[in-house]
């Protein structure tokens, strides 16, 4: 055919110039003296150009908001968890993780926007099939709670609304966890598309890893054993959860295997994988040089895992194959 073609080996035949020929010499005999006027059709991009314009979020906000609010919800949980086992420590650094990392991750987000008008132009209306509708609400009911439990824990005072908000926050945690999820999900960016059922349960898993890491670096060991539990059940879900998601997206899985997207998301399988081996015996010798070890192994492990997660997403927009193979693959299925 003329012009470029995409296969699963990428595009082939891209030209700048003007493919289709008119006249005498255009397609190929279909009959003694009949010729077609135009190439036969198939799927092509446009003079070898992407079919999809990547995103143009910036890797250090976007990603750091993805990681960051997974981090805050998985840090509410802890922090209920503390109050209601007699934690103090662990309730205290849940409640200060949490609103601490709410609140960058807004910052990250506001930037990204560019001025915080954009946010607040997003309350404007509760859209409840649009994600980012629902998340910019969600948000807007999470962090003044987060932010309120940990005031209330460090000045000591209006100990029932703290209660009450580090109740409510933990209650949310895992709607704001995974809602991140459900947001790039829903664009048409292939290795996040393709990806929607699984992607929920790999972020909630990499939220609780890293709230299971910042209080495992935090905290005094022997209060460490609900986020030491946390870590593993965490790091179960999450790696189970992505290697699941590996396998059944198909084509759109490659771009997790290749470049800048592979390196992050094999440090974060390493690093996830042996925190949670860290934290399991630092538990069982008590220690805290081996309990601080295992929370940055896990923290880096989710951080690594959100840009490992970005990147390949915006090497699946970037090649025509990862968007037109699977809807030719599918065209093929119906037709069959």
């Amino acid at each position: 055919m003329s012009g470029s073609d995409v296969t699963r080996g990428g595009v082939h035949g891209a030209r700048p110039g003007r493919d289709a020929r008119t006249g005498a010499r255009a397609g190929r005999r279909r009959g003694r003296g009949e010729q077609p006027m135009v190439p036969e059709a198939g799927f092509s991009t446009y003079y070898g150009e992407p079919v999809l314009n990547k995103p143009t979020w910036k890797p250090l906000d976007i990603a750091g908001y993805l990681y960051l609010g997974g981090l805050a919800s998985g840090s509410s949980l802890l922090a209920a968890g503390g109050d209601v086992t007699g934690r103090p420590s662990l309730a205290r650094a849940g409640k200060l993780g949490a609103a601490g990392a709410i609140s960058l991750s807004l910052a990250a987000l506001v930037h990204d926007l560019g001025r915080p008008a954009r946010f607040l132009n997003m309350l404007r209306v509760f859209k409840p099939t649009s994600p980012m509708s629902v998340g910019s609400w969600l948000l807007t009911a999470y962090a003044p709670l987060t932010i309120a439990a940990a005031v209330s824990d460090v000045t000591g005072r209006l100990r029932l609304v703290g209660a009450s908000a580090t109740a409510a926050a933990g209650v949310l945690g895992p709607a704001v966890a995974t809602y991140t999820a459900v947001l790039i999900s829903d664009t048409a960016v292939p290795s996040w598309h393709e990806g929607y059922r699984q992607m929920p349960f790999v972020f909630a898993g990499s939220g609780a890893t890293a709230a299971a890491g910042l209080a495992l670096a935090a905290v005094p060991v022997e209060e460490t054993g609900p986020a030491s539990r946390m870590a593993v059940l965490g790091a179960a879900l999450e790696l189970g959860a992505f290697r699941l998601l590996k396998r059944r997206t198909g084509l759109a899985a490659e771009p997790y295997g290749k470049g800048k997207a592979h390196t992050l998301v094999r440090t974060a399988e390493i690093l996830t994988a042996g925190g949670t081996a860290l934290a399991a015996a630092a538990a069982r010798r008590h220690s805290r040089t081996l309990a601080v070890t295992a929370g940055a192994a896990l923290l880096t492990g989710s951080a690594a895992l959100r840009f490992g997660v970005y990147h390949a997403g915006l090497a699946s927009a970037e090649d025509p194959k990862y968007t037109v193979v699977p809807q030719r693959e599918r065209l093929r299925a119906r037709a069959d």
